[in-house]
This record gives structure tokens, sequence and C-alpha cells, in this order.
């Protein structure tokens, strides 16, 4: 069973590569869903926006390339390549690509009682 999907197993490559938005697109390609965890590559070209909304999960990014801005619960963060981010659950926030970028979305959601 595999539990890491849509891309190559035992082989070196660049998550960069794995997604690509042209103008006026946000792309996105699902690694892992289930229950406990979600990991997502997007591609946002410039000006594309995830609206604001929340999560019953922590959610942290890893901008791959590129620039983006996250709101969260009304304050801006802007992060370049290499740069992370963590959203805490519950927590209002929002994605907007000043230019052009790509990013790794790891949510890591409650154990359930």
């Amino acid at each position: 069973m595999m539990y890491i999907k849509n891309i190559e197993h035992e082989q070196a490559i660049r998550l960069v590569d794995q997604v690509v938005a042209q103008p006026g697109q946000i792309v996105s390609k699902t690694l892992a869903q289930n229950r406990f965890v979600s990991i997502t590559l997007f591609a946002f070209s410039k000006g594309e926006e995830i609206g604001m909304h929340d999560s019953n999960g922590d959610a942290m990014v890893q901008v791959l390339d590129g620039t983006g801005q996250f709101t969260v619960d009304g304050k801006d963060y802007v992060l370049s390549a290499g740069e992370s981010l963590v959203m805490p659950a519950k927590k209002p926030h929002s994605v907007y690509a000043k230019e052009g970028f790509t990013m790794l979305l790891t949510v890591v959601f409650p154990l359930e009682a």
C-alpha cells in the first residue's frame, strides 16, 4: 500500500517541478490525505489567492519558489523560497501570490478522542 501518492518513489525529485501554474491558475497535487495528515503541493500564478478560511489542524507552509503572502488572524507574513510558517488550527488565514510561487502545505489534524 502506498501512503504517499502522485510522485515517484525511490527516486530523487524536485518538489517545485511537480506542479506548474499557468496565468490565472492555482494548481494543486495531493501527496497524502487521511484523517491525521494532509500533504499538498500548490503552484500559484501571480495575483491568485485562496480566501480567508480556517482548519481543524495546524497548517505548515514551506515556500519552495517565489514569494507568497500569508495572512493569519489579521497579521501578514511575506515568505520567500526556503521559508516556512505554521498557521495554527482554528485561526483564520488566507494566501495571496505576490508573484508566482510554489509551496508545500502540510496539515496535521488532532487525534480523535
